[in-house]
């Protein structure tokens, strides 16, 4: 959409207005909170590769649709409807993507090398990610030498083909796909397993369900952290990728789509070493101090670009190198540790349950960002929307000291165990495992004198 809304801009000065553009770029954002929310649970309660395969095959039809978008009798408004849904389907794929794609990945980076768990989980999603801008903006540049700036309409529907090609690449090997062993051993899937002797607790628990009042009261701390900071992130990052080709476009005045897209691609090269800086410190400077110095990142370029915004902006190079360190800033602290410390944080169980309600906070975040971008352009000035970036900043840093926990180096099946022992200790029981034998355990409490006294014992 970044390069699209400039070609709308061009192609229906009138009809796409600043509320349609924002109402066509949050349909995605809505449609990934409820994906995330949605597929999170999935990738817990019925499976990983399930999971992924459902948001391939939504993304695949959300493209498609996008592709041969029109309005009735050329309708422009009709065309932008059709659009809003389209984006809105595809979004809820995309939402799904994080919970399922990132439970798999750290799952797996975890079984196969535990001390470099860290690294290879960036490289596998954030990296790729943030890859994708400057991979669309090639895209877009090839397609509109081809085609030419008389062609635009062919552009824009050619562009968005594109994403219904690279989800299907991947689809073969999802099918094939196996869950991990953390998962085999640790999903609490089934409610009904242990019907024949499950009852009601003092508490009110229902046993062989997922606990989840007990979940929010052992990861409340940590649920703040990755919710509160990955809110703070896209709220800044997702309106300045967005709408950053429209700010290009009015910083070089003449409005050029094809010299646009080149200072956009520009733009998003600069932005993409912070994912590699960030995969290098995550280790030896640990989680939570890499996050805080990508947020510091925020602060300091962004401040310096809003406080000297007419001056930095008669100056094109030199404004986009500011606009894309601080996107670097970004992509190298909580782009590259939110997914990462939002996967280790929370026990197996509930991984992709956690995972999903942090994203879609976080989309949230970006939805609010997306929506409040022109207002506050328009009523406070457009050097505001990096003063605000600033502001988040600090804000992120200090959700990140007190809220955000630090698992640099440690086994994911350690917070599984303790997981595991602290429901027994509060009087849950029920089927762990997705199998039998091996892979299956039954938590179950047994009374003794008069108390309640946990004890696990293999299917």
């Amino acid at each position: 959409m970044t390069m699209t809304n400039v070609v709308f801009k061009r192609l229906y000065p009138k009809d796409y207005t600043p509320e349609v553009s924002t109402r066509v770029s949050n349909a995605l954002l809505v449609g990934a909170i409820i994906g995330q929310l949605f597929v999170g649970l999935i990738c817990d309660r019925i499976g990983r590769k399930v999971a992924l395969i459902f948001t391939t095959l939504i993304i695949v039809l959300g493209a498609t649709l996008g592709t041969v978008a029109h309005g009735a009798h050329g309708n422009a408004q009709g065309l932008f409807w059709f659009l809003t849904f389209a984006r809105g389907l595809t979004g809820i794929g995309v939402g799904g993507e994080y919970p399922a794609s990132s439970t798999s990945a750290s799952e797996a980076a975890n079984e196969q090398m535990l001390s470099k768990r860290g690294p290879v989980f960036i490289m596998v999603t954030n990296f790729v990610l943030s890859f994708g801008g400057p991979l669309a903006s090639s895209v877009f540049l090839i397609v509109l030498s081809i085609a030419g700036e008389n062609h635009l309409p062919t552009v824009w529907r050619v562009c968005f083909g594109v994403g219904i090609v690279l989800p299907l690449m991947v689809l073969v090997f999802r099918l094939r796909m196996l869950s991990s062993k953390l998962y085999r051993k640790g999903a609490i899937k089934s409610e009904h397993s242990l019907s024949h002797f499950a009852a009601v607790d003092a508490e009110g628990l229902f046993a062989g369900r997922v606990p989840y009042r007990l979940v929010f009261k052992r990861y409340w701390r940590s649920l703040i952290g990755t919710c509160g900071a990955w809110f703070l992130y896209d709220f800044v990052t997702f309106p300045n990728g967005v709408f950053s080709g429209t700010i290009i476009s009015s910083v070089i005045h003449n409005g050029d789509i094809k010299k646009t897209a080149e200072w956009q691609l520009l733009l998003s090269s600069i932005a993409l070493p912070g994912v590699f800086i960030g995969a290098l410190l995550c280790n030896p400077f640990g989680r939570r101090n890499t996050m805080i110095l990508g947020f510091s990142g925020y602060l300091i370029f962004g401040l310096t670009i809003g406080l000297a915004y007419e001056k930095i902006t008669k100056i094109t190079p030199l404004f986009i190198i500011f606009y894309g360190l601080m996107q670097s800033s970004g992509n190298l602290g909580p782009g590259d540790m939110l997914g990462l410390v939002s996967a280790e944080s929370y026990a197996t169980p509930i991984r992709g349950t956690c995972y999903g309600l942090s994203a879609a906070v976080g989309k949230a975040g970006a939805a609010v960002g997306t929506q409040a971008f022109t207002p506050i352009q328009n009523h406070l000035g457009k050097k505001w929307t990096f003063i605000i970036a600033a502001i988040c900043g600090v804000t992120g840093i200090l959700v990140t000291y007190f809220f955000v926990p630090d698992m640099t180096g440690v086994d994911l099946a350690e917070e599984d165990a303790h997981f595991m022992e602290y429901l027994k200790l509060n009087g849950w029981e029920g089927v762990v495992g997705e199998g039998e034998g091996e892979d299956a355990d039954l938590i179950k409490r047994e009374p003794s004198n008069g108390s309640a006294t946990a004890s696990v014992h293999n299917a």
